[in-house]
């Protein structure tokens, strides 16, 4: 464990040996799962480089001086942190350069490009890089191909394939592993996630190393609705209409927000994803009744959904 962050000591070590050296890139990709700690490592390193009081090789920072302090606060001068905002689908523009009165003279590009106020480095950490605009990412592409000096960029997301070329080929890309199974089973029962060892052992090998999906899954009612789905598949006889209106009563309950009715959903979609994976490992195996045609359709629609919903299509 790297200051209360789990499962990623290589990681560290990678950044030990690249500080040491004096080799420390301008800008970082971190690419993995959700839910693995991805932005947590980010404000820790943002905090280690920006620590006044230690070298930053160390990876220690002290926590006390006032850099950690405002970090710790949440309003570092020379730390900028941004990601998607409530119901928005993509970055936006103003996020990088200030909205319209305020064009290049705000946002990120223009804060990352000022003196630093406190040491000798300015940080900015990108969240969910998976949704770059092709707009946003021009306005940050001059930044990536002249830095300011003592400039670091830190961009979250979860795969190479979402992101744009242009990112990617000025991007030092950082990998980070699904947690443990045993170490996510730990969390979940420190949480609260569930009620006892064999739960969260249970609960841990199906969110797949991810802390904000086994997070997602500890919700009853999802269970309760991905169990109607299970049991009309198992028998080969599910009632489309009926199953359209209780899949339209789970996702209500989520609230009017829509974003959240979106989440909802994806987390169904991704629990019935996980079931017809087994299903279809076990029909391999011959051990399973559904043929692999009809499993390999089925999943292939249920991953075709999770992406449509992602790209903003309509619920219903």
């Amino acid at each position: 464990m790297w200051l209360g962050i789990y499962g990623h000591d290589e990681v560290v070590e990678q950044f030990r040996r690249i500080l040491a050296s004096n080799r420390l890139a301008t800008t970082y990709l971190f690419i993995g799962p959700d839910g693995v700690g991805k932005r947590t490592f980010a404000l820790r390193l943002a905090q280690s480089l920006l620590c006044t009081a230690r070298h930053p090789a160390e990876l220690d920072p002290c926590g006390q001086c006032t850099s950690c302090r405002l970090l710790a606060a949440g309003n570092h001068p020379d730390l900028d942190v941004i990601g998607l905002r409530p119901e928005k689908q993509r970055l936006l523009i103003s996020q990088f350069i200030g909205e319209d009165q305020t064009r290049n003279r705000a946002g990120l590009c223009h804060n990352i490009a000022l003196r630093p106020m406190l040491g000798s480095r300015r940080v900015a950490i990108i969240d969910d890089a998976d949704w770059f605009s092709l707009e946003a990412a021009n306005c940050l592409l001059k930044t990536l191909e002249e830095p300011p000096p003592g400039a670091v960029l830190i961009l979250v997301g979860t795969s190479r394939s979402r992101q744009l070329p242009t990112i990617l080929s000025r991007a030092q890309i950082v990998r980070f592993r699904p947690l443990e199974t045993d170490v996510l089973r730990d969390l979940i029962l420190q949480e609260g996630q569930a009620a006892d060892l064999a739960a969260a052992t249970e609960l841990a090998r199906l969110a797949g190393g991810s802390l904000s999906r086994a997070r997602d899954l500890a919700d009853p009612a999802l269970w309760e609705a991905h169990g109607r789905f299970v049991q009309g598949w198992t028998i080969g006889a599910l009632d489309a209409p009926r199953l359209a209106r209780d899949l339209d009563e789970f996702i209500a309950a989520a609230g009017k927000e829509a974003e959240a009715r979106r989440q909802r959903f994806r987390q169904l979609l991704g629990l019935v994803a996980a079931t017809l994976r087994h299903e279809l490992r076990a029909a391999a195996a011959g051990s399973g009744s559904p043929s692999t045609d009809s499993l390999l359709a089925a999943l292939d629609r249920t991953l075709q959904a999770e992406e449509e919903l992602r790209r903003n299509a309509n619920l219903a």
